[in-house]
């Protein structure tokens, strides 16, 4: 039962990073475990029975969810329908030891490696530690503390932890982590620094989110999972309604059944987001585009590399990252929220949406979404040599222009697509 806050539970973003060692997985750890016994992260909510998923190239079984009886059974079956599987995801809060070690010993059988793009904690660890390879995505976390029965009441009662020991060590790892790891009460957790476990020997490589397959809607790949997904990620798209959010929310789910990396799901989301506020900006009342200018105008006076920055997305048209700047740094932390409200919806038709069905690496420019400080595209360099003080003077001239010439000037500078923004910024 979990002792982990819900809130550390993912996606959100979830993370980043870069590449790899092999170490040789330990025997299959032997003795009895008691069939009660419990190291799980999940006491404060109900137990999710994780789901199983093998991935579009059939080399990656995705598991995401509570280790609860019979998953061991389940895996076992998949890897003997799908013998090509070489690496397992991992997204769980734990749940029973001996599950867990029953699919560690399956994972260091087929010589499988392992990968945690997010987070994997108490009886999870077992399972990853038994990877040829073992995988940790930045940002992703491995929790450990004492396994448990529980009792009368569900009280939480510490057990023998000799076989954790004996799988934890078994997997090669150093004995002072292991004594360390099961020392923490099991009302109680630890997550190491990634740089702690890499000094273990604990995770062989960190890796970046164009390494593997997508993994962020391994526990819903629904259209409804992808939708909750961008929302966290990109809270400006709660103002888009279901015409704006639903399209996006198809090609997000689409791009992670084929498999593509996060990185370029991300790039892809945060393409097709931009495309969606520039559109109701654009059709937004005069009124509407000059508050944006203003807005606008006040971010791009800020000093410094983030001033520079975001006269950079500006000029690709980018109010995806200048949401998420206004949020950072206005007081009031609503970004364009409430300007995007005023715009009442009257966007013009959706239209095909930028990115849709491309091919890997075609449609969408690298880019970061869950705390989203990057474009959404690539700027050329005759862009990013743009002088930020002759933009910051085009802006204060298009405000002091009549209202009808101030917005269409607006809409020129801040609300053209990114090839008609590079024409306008390059001049005759």
């Amino acid at each position: 039962m979990s002792v982990i806050p819900r809130g550390w539970r993912r996606r959100t973003g979830r993370a980043a990073c870069v590449l790899a060692l092999a170490l040789a997985a330990g025997p299959v750890v032997a003795g009895p475990l008691s069939t009660n016994r419990r190291a799980s992260a999940a006491a404060d909510g109900p137990e999710i029975p994780a789901r199983l998923t093998v991935g579009p190239d059939g080399r990656d079984l995705r598991l995401a969810g509570d280790l609860t009886e019979g998953v061991a059974a389940r895996v076992a079956e998949i890897l003997a329908a799908h013998p090509q599987i070489a690496r397992l995801h991992l997204t769980s809060d734990g749940g029973l030891v001996e599950e867990g070690a029953a699919i560690g010993a399956l994972v260091a059988a087929r010589g499988l490696a392992t990968y945690v793009p997010d987070a994997c904690a108490s009886a999870c660890t077992l399972i990853f530690v038994r990877g040829r390879a073992r995988s940790l995505a930045v940002g992703g976390r491995l929790g450990f503390h004492a396994p448990y029965e529980i009792g009368a009441h569900g009280r939480m009662h510490p057990v023998d932890s000799a076989p954790e020991r004996a799988a934890y060590r078994a997997a090669g790892l150093p004995r002072a982590f292991v004594a360390r790891a099961l020392a923490v009460p099991p009302a109680g957790i630890w997550m190491p620094a990634a740089a702690e476990l890499r000094a273990a020997g604990v995770v062989t490589e960190v890796v970046g989110p164009d390494r593997f397959p997508d993994s962020t809607l391994d526990a819903d790949p629904s259209e409804a999972g992808a939708r909750a997904a961008i929302l966290r990620a990109l809270p400006i798209l709660r103002q888009a309604g279901a015409a704006g959010l639903d399209p996006i929310a198809r090609w997000y789910r689409d791009s992670y059944a084929a498999g593509r990396p996060e990185a370029e799901a991300r790039a892809g989301l945060s393409r097709l987001a931009g495309a969606y506020l520039r559109r109701r900006f654009r059709a937004a009342d005069d009124g509407v585009v000059r508050a944006l200018g203003r807005r606008v105008l006040a971010m791009m006076r800020i000093t410094g590399t983030r001033g520079a920055a975001t006269c950079t997305a500006l000029l690709a048209g980018d109010l995806v990252t200048l949401d998420a700047r206004l949020r950072a740094e206005g007081p009031s932390g609503f970004g364009l929220a409430p300007l995007l409200a005023r715009t009442q919806g009257s966007v013009p038709g959706q239209g095909a949406l930028p990115g849709q069905g491309a091919a890997p690496g075609q449609g969408v420019v690298p880019a970061t979404i869950p705390a989203v400080t990057s474009p959404g595209v690539t700027v050329p360099s005759v862009a990013r040599s743009q002088d930020c003080e002759a933009r910051i003077a085009d802006a204060t001239r298009a405000l002091a222009l009549p209202p009808p010439e101030s917005a269409a000037r607006l809409r020129s500078l801040f609300l053209a697509e990114p090839q008609q923004a590079l024409a306008n910024a390059a001049g005759p």
